[in-house]
């Protein structure tokens, strides 16, 4: 195992990803791993700003602006979080480049090359050693949602819209040259997906 590496967990909304990052980061601290947590879009403190933005439920940004924010919210992160402790603590990140794809083009359907750029061109080197792909069905997905308390933008958007978003993350899951883990969060326990993350977590 590299001693600190960096992991992503990806997923649509309601798919579990916080529960399992939370139970990973519990183990963490029980066995004593020194780990440094942060979300996307968000992290750094500009880019907790731009999240706001981002996600606030009354927003009227055009898709451009949404990708470029997310965009800038990530390069922040990488120059003050991720090169701050890359080889220093074990890295979580909730949601990075892949959610970009998933949502921006899978998604919404922009231009799949200029996300790859801007992708590019904002992590330069960085590279994830390991993502944990969250799946959830539409039932479980909607109850869920309908028991959040808040919610933002992309909270509110029609099933298709999750479902190709879905269907898009499963495509890169399926690219070789990534490693990547499934976790389904409609027939596994938590601890079942605890368990399949720690043992992935000891071979990286």
């Amino acid at each position: 195992m590299r001693k600190y590496p960096i992991i992503a967990f990806e997923g649509i909304e309601a798919s579990g990803k916080s529960t399992n990052i939370y139970h990973f980061c519990k183990y963490l601290k029980k066995n004593k791993i020194n780990f440094i947590k942060f979300r996307e879009p968000g992290g750094s403190i500009f880019s907790e700003k731009l999240r706001k933005l981002i996600l606030n439920k009354k927003s009227e940004l055009n898709l451009e602006t949404d990708l470029l924010l997310i965009q800038a919210s990530r390069s922040e992160n990488c120059e003050k979080i991720i090169k701050k402790y890359l080889g220093k603590k074990l890295i979580i990140i909730d949601r990075f480049t892949d959610s970009t794809i998933a949502y921006q083009h899978y998604g919404m359907g922009m231009d799949i090359k200029i996300i790859n750029q801007l992708n590019d061109f904002v992590t330069k080197k960085i590279k994830i050693d390991l993502t944990f792909l969250c799946t959830v069905n539409k039932s479980n997905m909607i109850k869920r949602l309908n028991l959040r308390k808040k919610i933002n933008k992309y909270d509110k958007f029609n099933y298709s819209f999750y479902n190709k978003v879905q269907k898009g993350f499963i495509k890169l899951s399926k690219n070789h040259k990534k490693k990547y883990v499934l976790l389904d969060s409609n027939i596994n326990s938590v601890k079942d997906n605890l368990n399949t993350i720690i043992k992935n977590f000891k071979t990286v």
